[in-house]
């Protein structure tokens, strides 16, 4: 049953990594999902791009564990070597865009799907979900369908991690700032200077730290990154702008950071957004269990997908490896993927039956 499961798995990956599916441009793919489940006999749901499905038996008393990864990609980068929509098969690895961020984690949490879809005996209802607009944090991908899956107890996001177990995920805040002044002539006692004003809150954003940390992160990360001010050099600047990139650990919520550097900076912050929110899952939790029992370590993970959208305990987990995403000539190892089939079918089966 395993091999038969990676082959097909295989086979599906090579026709996604045929089929364009940048961000906001995953129809194509969308479709492909849709029909290659309705073949194996599931009933689909699709909304703009994201395609999701249930357990044969679901059973609404029961709780529902989600299982989602994306289809879209990011615009293959200029050194590339290879054709990135042509699948070849090399030494053990699948090339192409998307192979392995993240084609092989939703292949495999897509025949994991399906190996216990028909079973009528499950603790747990399962709901796959293949989202899109990962890539770009888009609004019309998991964010847009997560009211139509119902409640959800618990989440497994396909990323590729070596298939170790990424306890928590940083959250991440982009925040423009502004100081104001007052515009006046630069030879003469004149104005308010924003810049001068700008530079106590940039003082501020360098030196503090926040009382809680992270036990897997450490304290939260802020950086000025941006700065803009003046206009010509003998004009003293009424305004100065500049942004500030917040890595929010698991130790805080987005909203919680934001009131404490409000209530510190003379500044006006305005969030480009709060939806990006740091998470995690407990070390004690059963599937993270499951998996340290089978020799998995746990970290926390640097990088954001679709976990941050999610407001209930998630691990992320996948075949691949997180280096190689976004990179040219990308690929993933054949064995990779049986492993992710396997891993995945072992670690559910301990809370699933």
């Amino acid at each position: 049953m395993l091999e038969i499961l990676t082959t097909n798995s295989i086979e599906l990956l090579k026709k996604l990594i045929s089929t364009a599916s940048f961000s906001r441009e995953e129809d194509q793919t969308a479709t492909l999902i849709e029909n290659y489940l309705q073949e194996q006999g599931v009933r689909t749901h699709r909304k703009v791009n994201n395609v999701w499905c249930y357990n044969e038996f679901f059973d609404a008393a029961k709780p529902t564990i989600l299982l989602n990864s994306h289809h879209d990609t990011v615009k293959p980068n200029a050194a590339y070597t290879r054709d990135p929509f042509s699948p070849h098969m090399e030494d053990g690895r699948l090339f192409g865009l998307g192979s392995n961020d993240a084609g092989g984690c939703l292949v495999s949490l897509i025949a994991v799907f399906l190996h216990f879809y028909s079973r009528n005996d499950l603790k747990y209802n399962l709901c796959l979900a293949a989202s899109s607009e990962e890539e770009i944090s888009g609004k019309n991908g998991l964010e847009l369908i997560l009211p139509e899956l119902g409640e959800l107890e618990f989440a497994v996001v396909g990323e590729p991690t070596l298939m170790d177990l990424a306890i928590a995920e940083r959250g991440l805040l982009v925040l423009d700032c502004l100081a104001e002044g007052k515009a006046g002539h630069a030879a003469r006692e004149e104005g308010d200077n924003a810049i001068y004003k700008a530079l106590k809150d940039i003082e501020w954003f360098r030196d503090y730290r926040f009382a809680k940390e992270s036990a897997l992160f450490g304290p939260v990360k802020m950086s000025v990154t941006v700065i803009e001010a003046g206009t010509q050099h003998n004009v003293v600047p009424a305004t100065c702008k500049f942004t500030v990139d917040v890595r929010v650990t698991d130790a805080y919520r987005n909203e919680e950071v934001l009131k404490i550097i409000r209530n510190n900076v003379s500044c006006k912050v305005t969030p480009r957004s709060v939806r990006l929110k740091p998470s995690s899952i407990s070390v004690d939790h059963p599937l993270v269990q499951a998996g340290i029992a089978m020799g998995r370590k746990t970290y926390g993970s640097p990088t954001t997908s679709d976990q941050a959208l999610l407001d209930i305990p998630s691990l992320k987990i996948g075949p691949g490896d997180s280096a190689r995403s976004h990179m040219a000539d990308e690929y993933i190892y054949l064995d990779e993927i049986r492993e992710g089939v396997e891993l995945y079918i072992q670690m559910l089966e301990k809370i699933l039956i």
